[in-house]
């Protein structure tokens, strides 16, 4: 798979600056923060590119089947989830997994760190949605939601999230726990971006996007912006624009200006064809300042603690779970700000060439294993 790296201009063109074969299967999540790419794969590695360098930076070797979701909070921490269930938390300066949490007992689909940092919400196979403490890094909270949701996302300040099950969009509000509203799209949905507090981006199986209002649950309106399924889309502000970024599975990759009024479709600034087969999408901006270093130290008060409080609220098949079990060797108590020291022995950054070699290996064990078989 090939990851590519935009850059916008005046003139709006898009510009593939930085091409690298790194994956030895498809590409599944992808992060960014103010200098790194983080990739994930069904190939079961995450791989890291400074951006500023324009290199791959190493790879990441913990999880066991296809990282599913990638989460920067910050230029400090990273968090993955997988198909083993796993979440773990890394140290994006020295690259070490700071704690790895036995989180579904099915696969993690998503998951979403609350503005302030100081919660995550992840859904996964087990049909649950939960609540994690990231000051002591600890399940804080497990709600049955009877369905499997393949999609969670905060708002951006937080007051509210949403929980994706195939087309339906469940809207909770953070003072109550509890949801507020529902809105049904056409076709299954594959990504989800909050333009502000109270508008919602909406893509799926087909070719549309779909604003909706989350106060009033009608659709502000819908444009035709691809020729295939959207697979993902991006936000983001710079000076005198607000811009969404959309991928698709026709290959292209294309960025709209919003307007002001939300009932009124976006432009198009630009459009790239890359030729591929596009899964994925991360924006990266180049000299943009990231104020959020690192995750709030566990020593200071949480300015959610009387929502988190809330969202605690028990309900009939809902269960309040002090903490999970933790991944061995992980057996002491840590925040997330406490000592570095990896999860295990194999687990942490590895360099491309130890990379290489290893699958080189996997691949001849592989096949003496065929002809042993044979």
């Amino acid at each position: 798979m090939e990851l590519v790296a935009g850059c916008y201009e005046q003139q709006w063109t898009l510009v593939a600056d930085f091409t690298h074969h790194a994956h030895t299967a498809s590409l599944s999540a992808v992060a960014v923060n103010s200098r790194f790419v983080v990739t994930g794969s069904k190939d079961e590695t995450i791989h890291i590119y400074d951006m500023k360098k324009k290199i791959e930076h190493g790879a990441l070797v913990h999880h066991s089947g296809t990282i599913t979701c990638l989460k920067f909070y910050g230029n400090r921490h990273l968090i993955s989830g997988a198909e083993d269930g796993l979440i773990c938390i890394w140290d994006a300066k020295k690259w070490e997994c700071l704690k790895s949490i036995k989180a579904h007992k099915g696969q993690v689909t998503f998951l979403s760190i609350h503005p302030s940092g100081k919660l995550a919400l992840s859904v996964g196979t087990d049909k649950t949605l939960r609540t994690w403490n990231l000051v002591e890094g600890r399940s804080a909270f497990i709600k049955n939601i009877k369905q499997n949701a393949h999609i969670v996302e905060w708002s951006p300040r937080g007051e509210q999230y949403v929980v994706i099950i195939q087309n339906k969009i469940d809207i909770y509000q953070l003072d109550t726990a509890s949801i507020s509203g529902t809105i049904t799209n056409e076709k299954r949905i594959s990504s989800v971006k909050f333009l502000s507090e109270s508008v919602l981006a909406v893509a799926g199986d087909e070719e549309v996007i779909r604003f909706f209002d989350c106060d009033s649950l009608v659709c502000l309106c819908e444009f035709k912006a691809h020729e295939n399924r959207v697979k993902d889309m991006f936000s983001f502000e710079i000076p005198e624009h607000h811009v969404i970024v959309s991928a698709s599975s026709d290959g292209f990759i294309k960025m709209w200006k919003l307007k002001q009024d939300k009932k009124v479709p976006p432009s198009l600034l630009c459009e790239i064809n890359t030729n591929a087969r596009l899964t994925c999408l991360g924006v990266w901006l180049d000299k943009v300042a990231d104020m959020k270093e690192s995750l709030p130290p566990a020593a200071e008060p949480s300015p959610v603690s009387k929502e988190q409080s809330k969202i605690g609220k028990k309900e009939p098949g809902d269960t309040v779970h002090k903490e999970e079990k933790r991944s061995k060797p992980n057996t002491k108590k840590r925040g997330l700000t406490g000592d570095s020291k990896k999860a295990t022995k194999e687990s942490g950054l590895i360099s491309t060439k130890k990379r290489k070699m290893v699958e080189m290996l996997e691949k001849k064990r592989k096949k003496k294993k065929i002809k042993t078989m044979q």
